[in-house]
């Protein structure tokens, strides 16, 4: 109770701090959502991030027939949704088995899931090959973690699927295949609890000094930044890429927006980050001016794979430019992001260049993927914070 009441007094602190144009009665329930937020994460952190598993046999009669499941109690309309989309991107895929883990979206059940094909020997079946999947679904917002640390689950799969393929007869040993779905959900929470408790340990940047911040007086600026863009143009990507941080985040999934912070040292002078990731989708149109007010900088990104999210640039530019008191002397920043996929880029670096000289802005270009320019980039939105501050 004693963590969750501190939690709550901290972000009622950077709500002050950052939307100190509400009343208090806009305060008091924005405050709320937020600790509401945090109680919920409290308690999805320390039971389970796991909604649920699924284990499909694909049944040449029956098609995608889901085997077992935990929870026990899962709807049969939400089994049947998992297992048909589980075990119908094989025939989309002409069959080819996929080796690796594939993370897919499930918006109906606003969740996404990771899916482990299984391949075993059965002559019984037309090609002598059975197959089977085991699909872990999450949360949505819980989606970084899982991104983030995908490489740290396969193995905790890859022993399942060994373990399943010796089973001889999968119906008629449900019992021995239960026990292994169990084991399975339980490598996985503990995997990731390890993950969390190394990730929190880590409480500073590596770019910051090992004394206490705060003792040192090292905080000397601290900056809102928005940071804008259509839906899946990697804008969490890069805050993650950034802050290095998947677990230590308030995330308000009613209301449309992540919020993370970082502290970095500047010309040796520290400055505090608070990265506000707004969502893209049009059904948070209405909420984004109230996190526009009190920024002090923007980042405005586009996929370069992408021309369509180029096009909406000036659209968000303008956007924020009505919300934002500073208006044109806002620092704000183009990012063309994806620049590792050079085979599948569409959009010229001119072109870009070309919108950003129309507002009078920089342009960099990033890979979240890779790491390619992303400090840059909050370095030099950091000095341009500076010297607007210092006028």
């Amino acid at each position: 109770m004693l963590n969750t009441t501190f939690i709550f007094f901290i972000c009622l602190f950077k709500l002050i701090k950052c939307l100190n144009y509400y009343n208090l009665y806009k305060l008091f329930i924005y405050s709320a959502n937020i600790y509401l937020s945090y109680k919920f994460t409290e308690l999805t952190m320390a039971k389970e991030l796991i909604k649920a598993i699924i284990f499909t046999e694909f049944d040449e009669k029956l098609g995608p027939n889901p085997i077992l499941w935990y929870p026990s109690d899962l709807p049969e309309s939400f089994r049947m949704a998992v297992s048909i989309k589980s075990i119908t991107i094989l025939s989309a895929d002409q069959g080819l088995m996929p080796k690796s883990l594939i993370i897919m979206p499930f918006p109906s059940l606003t969740s996404k899931g990771i899916i482990k094909y299984i391949e075993k020997e059965d002559k019984s079946r037309r090609g002598g090959v059975a197959q089977s999947s085991i699909t872990l679904l999450f949360s949505e917002i819980d989606d970084l973690i899982f991104y983030k640390y995908l490489s740290f689950l396969e193995p905790a799969f890859n022993k399942i699927t060994q373990e399943i393929i010796k089973i001889e007869d999968i119906k008629e040993n449900k019992e021995i295949l239960s026990n292994q779905i169990d084991n399975l959900r339980a490598e996985i929470l503990n995997i990731l609890e390890d993950l969390r408790i190394k990730e929190q340990s880590v409480l500073k940047s590596e770019a910051f000094p090992e004394e206490p911040v705060e003792d040192k007086g090292i905080i000397k600026y601290k900056f809102k930044i928005v940071v804008c863009g259509d839906p899946g143009v990697g804008k969490t990507s890069t805050i993650l890429r950034f802050t290095d941080n998947a677990f230590r985040r308030t995330y308000i999934a009613t209301i449309g927006v992540s919020i993370s912070e970082k502290n970095v040292l500047i010309n040796k002078e520290g400055v505090n980050f608070i990265l506000w990731d707004i969502a893209g989708q049009l059904k948070f149109e209405m909420m984004r001016k109230h996190y526009y007010k009190g920024a002090e900088a923007a980042f405005l990104i586009f996929d370069l794979t992408n021309p369509e999210t180029l096009k909406n640039i000036p659209k968000w530019y303008k956007d924020i430019i009505k919300e934002v008191k500073l208006n044109h002397n806002l620092p704000m920043m183009i990012i063309g992001n994806k620049c590792d996929l050079t085979k599948k880029r569409m959009i010229k670096r001119k072109e870009a260049e070309d919108i950003a000289k129309k507002l009078s802005l920089d342009y960099y270009e990033t890979s979240a993927l890779t790491g390619e320019n992303i400090s840059e980039v909050f370095k030099q939105i950091a000095k341009k914070c500076i010297e607007t501050e210092l006028g």
